[in-house]
């Protein structure tokens, strides 16, 4: 990755609110979306355009506003590491952070085009001395680290497309991503940090008074950056800060738990659900047995809640692993699963069903005949439902069942509850479903319940008959009456009316 940035060099920025000084960092604290945080020697803007974080314990102190882009011509370069002696590069390593902490503006190309290529050629540098572990940073130059990285990452991120521009709120599927025009500069703060958490040489007793709540909420926030590289880095770097630091995690599974309350039942808009669930798919995959109540709390108060919103096609597939990972380390998760499931299933959006039965499909290959009996009545019942859809690829995706070894099995094992449920849909199907393949599939399926159980198959199909039978019987009763009735009505009136 770090040869790669080395050959990127300069990159044309993307389109952006260029002309807006707030989608910088560049306005005045406290500008348009939220309030300013303060830390030593810095003022932030939020990066959450939902509103302000909650400061940390080390955030207070003295404030200043972080330096703008120097005059022309003010910056010269300085020496690389190699060519000063050691005991001189820490106090070179704390003049080049300096100089990285000048902010440019990225709108205008042609713009301080001389100090904007210092600073990158400062920042790879500093990247590479880290990397190479030349000499184990002091604390005082951790501190001014992490100091540099916050004034040039924590930044007010722009409004997305649907907020305060008065159109419509659209699709965040058909909505272009926010390219961040500074992304030059930005990608190699992240790789900075990146090398920092995961170096051998960062002693966690020391970093972690830098890279304190107050600094990890801040990186939270800007999982909503609508630049996928940005978050594809902030997902990497916070996955370190957990495996590293140990002392953070409670907390920043908390924090991910509120960022999903917030999306669930406020906003059901952020650009980086996906990512977090990244995250704690790799999490939970590390829990240890017995499963502690608070993450069961967590499946059914967060991820369980996520089948809720509109955009969950965005983040399913991530979705899905984490709920999984749940039911593989206890099974008996698996009614409480499949229920939640049942509980969100869309009504009217068939693309959403279709994601639901795929993640319903890998559920029960994990899930055991006591948990698969507390739930098939209802599982069966919205099964039967969806064999009916006239939407084929839902009809075709909840057949398509019928070829897992494993769901056979249970389905075989409890045939006598099952059957009855769906022989109503398979005989629909079979006569008036208007899409080939499902009515091929059906046919196996009912064909595959009478190799199954001949006998009671026929005594399915004998009830099916019955009750078809009484329905005709309901609706020429009806018939009759209501001709009876138009029938009455002529005479009393004297009209001439004509019956069917």
């Amino acid at each position: 990755m770090f040869k790669k940035i080395i050959k990127a060099g300069h990159r044309k920025p993307s389109k952006s609110d260029a002309n807006d000084p707030y989608a910088y960092g560049y306005g005045p604290p406290g500008g348009r979306n939220s309030g300013s945080v303060s830390t030593p020697n810095v003022v932030v803007n939020h990066a959450s355009r939902a509103g302000p974080a909650t400061l940390g314990p080390n955030s207070g102190g003295p404030t200043a506003i972080p330096p703008m882009a120097p005059p022309s011509g003010t910056i010269d370069p300085l020496p690389l590491f190699r060519d000063v002696p050691v005991s001189e590069r820490q106090s070179l390593f704390i003049r080049k952070l300096q100089i990285c902490c000048f902010q440019f503006d990225f709108s205008d190309t042609l713009k301080s085009v001389r100090e904007k290529e210092i600073k990158r050629q400062s920042l790879l540098e500093l990247v590479d001395f880290i990397q190479s572990g030349s000499g184990k940073i002091t604390e005082t130059c951790q501190e001014e680290m992490i100091k540099m990285v916050s004034v040039n990452i924590f930044r007010c991120l722009p409004p997305a497309s649907h907020e305060n521009t008065g159109q419509e709120t659209t699709d965040p599927e058909e909505e272009e991503p926010y390219l961040e025009p500074s992304w030059p500069h930005l990608q190699l703060v992240y790789e900075l940090l990146l090398r920092y958490v995961v170096s051998s040489d960062t002693d966690t007793k020391v970093a972690k008074r830098y890279i304190d709540h107050w600094f990890v909420l801040k990186l939270l926030d800007l999982f909503d950056s609508e630049d996928p590289r940005e978050r594809e880095y902030l997902k990497t770097i916070l996955h370190r800060i957990y495996g590293k630091f140990m002392v953070h995690r409670p907390f920043i599974r908390k924090a991910i738990n509120n960022i999903f309350y917030r999306f669930i039942y406020e906003t059901e808009r952020h650009s980086g659900i996906g990512e977090l669930l990244e995250i704690l798919g790799s999490i939970i995959n590390g829990f240890a047995l017995p499963m502690k109540e608070e993450h069961k709390l967590f499946l059914v108060r967060a991820l369980i809640p996520l089948h809720k919103p509109k955009p969950i096609a965005l983040y399913h597939q991530q979705l899905s692993y984490c709920i999984t990972q749940f039911v593989e380390k206890d099974y008996k998760l698996a009614d409480t699963v499949i229920r939640g499931l049942l509980k969100y299933w869309p009504v009217t959006n068939c693309q959403k069903e279709v994601l639901f039965l795929g993640e319903l499909e890998e559920v029960l290959e994990a899930t055991q005949s006591a948990e698969f009996q507390r739930c098939m009545v209802p599982l069966f019942r919205q099964i039967a439902r969806c064999l009916n859809s006239f939407h084929f690829q839902v009809a075709e995706r909840a057949l398509f069942f019928w070829n897992n070894e494993h769901i056979v099995s249970l389905i075989a094992q409890n045939r006598g509850v099952i059957l009855p449920i769906i022989f109503e849909a398979l005989e629909k199907n079979i006569q008036s479903h208007w899409n080939q393949a499902v009515h091929g599939l059906t046919v196996n399926v009912r064909k595959m319940f009478l190799e199954m159980d001949a006998e009671l198959f026929e005594e399915c199909q004998r009830q099916y008959v019955e009750n078809e039978g009484r329905a005709r019987e309901v609706e020429e009763q009806r018939e009759l009456t209501w001709k009876k009735l138009a029938d009455f009505a002529a005479q009393s009136t004297g009209e001439d009316m004509v019956t069917v």
